[in-house]
């Protein structure tokens, strides 16, 4: 049921056209104790047990739980979760992360709040017979990371500490790398319509780090190719191009880079129509195609749409620096 349906205008985020990727959340808050709170806490001396083992078990079943308890939550399939209680002395607190991840569709930044927000509402139950002065305070998200949207982390930031404990993955660079963006259609290079695929393209490019040169070009063999021949002599890096995958008589993209190509790489265009199938069926009509032009050129062919070029660089780009370095001669892992 969606928005328009529903009476209350409730409905679950709608993630049956998303792609499956990897996703990560670390949650975090803390328990003010007190200092006889506190050093029952950490000398396990409270009536009830342990409060800190206890709270890393309910963590756990928090965050597994937490589509019981928020109605609109997606139900998901955790792969991995971890909670940690740390004792803070200067602040008479108990520190309580809990980190969830899985692949989906959709993140599991609830998830990680849950587990977060049972383990301290454990400590708090079992705390509250020796110090009912007790706070619960500052739970939040740490970062998050994956989907479209890759790395988030809190305005606040991470300490060195959680850093390197929790290592999260930087979004895909490109920075300083001299990349071609070639558009290929017949109407856009006539000005009869606006290179809106090709300008969403220099921008998530650009957004990457990289200096962009974007180039217009109708459809068709010849002229195509020449420009691929001329990035190639000057030593350009990466072409992306998008146009001419389609079947209409004029969609020569694949052809063009066949006439100049001196390796194929065809898995990257493998995996392009696979993971867009997530998104459309369609995308097994595409004739995406990848390959290396002299020594240092890498040609990566995308379909004309912009949500093609945004779902193909979302699909592709966190390869495409690992691909140059390769390129150069650096070690395939």
């Amino acid at each position: 049921m969606d928005a328009s349906s529903s009476p209350s205008g409730f409905h679950m985020a709608d993630v049956r056209r998303k792609r499956a990727t990897e996703r990560r959340a670390v949650a975090v808050g803390e328990l003010r104790a007190g200092p006889v709170g506190y050093a029952a806490l950490v000398n396990r001396a409270l009536p009830k047990g342990d409060a800190m083992a206890m709270a890393e078990v309910a963590g756990l079943q928090g965050a597994k739980n937490a589509a019981q308890l928020m109605p609109l939550c997606h139900p998901l399939s955790l792969e991995y979760v971890d909670v940690r209680c740390m004792p803070v002395p200067e602040r008479h607190a108990i520190r309580v992360y809990c980190e969830t991840s899985l692949t989906a569709k959709t993140g599991v930044e609830m998830e990680a709040l849950a587990g977060a927000s049972a383990a301290l509402l454990t400590l708090y139950d079992l705390t509250k017979p020796v110090e009912p002065a007790l706070s619960i305070e500052a739970v939040r998200l740490l970062f998050k990371e994956g989907g479209k949207k890759g790395l988030w982390v809190h305005p606040d930031g991470l300490s060195d500490d959680e850093r390197a404990h929790y290592r999260p993955k930087a979004d895909p660079r490109l920075d300083g790398e001299a990349i071609a963006v070639i558009t290929l259609s017949d109407r856009a290079s006539a000005g009869v319509y606006e290179d809106r695929s090709g300008a969403l393209m220099a921008e998530t490019l650009e957004g990457m780090g990289a200096r962009v040169q974007r180039r217009l070009l109708p459809d068709g063999i010849d002229a195509f190719a020449a420009a691929l021949r001329e990035e190639a002599a000057h030593g350009t890096p990466l072409v992306l191009c998008t146009g001419g995958t389609g079947f209409g008589p004029r969609d020569l993209a694949p052809e063009a880079l066949a006439q100049v190509a001196t390796r194929e790489v065809p898995g990257l265009a493998e995996l392009f129509r696979n993971a867009s199938s997530e998104h459309t069926p369609l995308a097994w009509l595409s004739r995406a195609r990848c390959a290396l032009v002299g020594d240092g050129t890498l040609v990566v062919l995308l379909p004309g749409s912009p949500k093609a070029v945004a779902q193909g660089l979302d699909i592709l780009g966190p390869l495409l620096p690992h691909a140059l370095a390769m390129m150069r001669g650096a070690p395939h892992a």
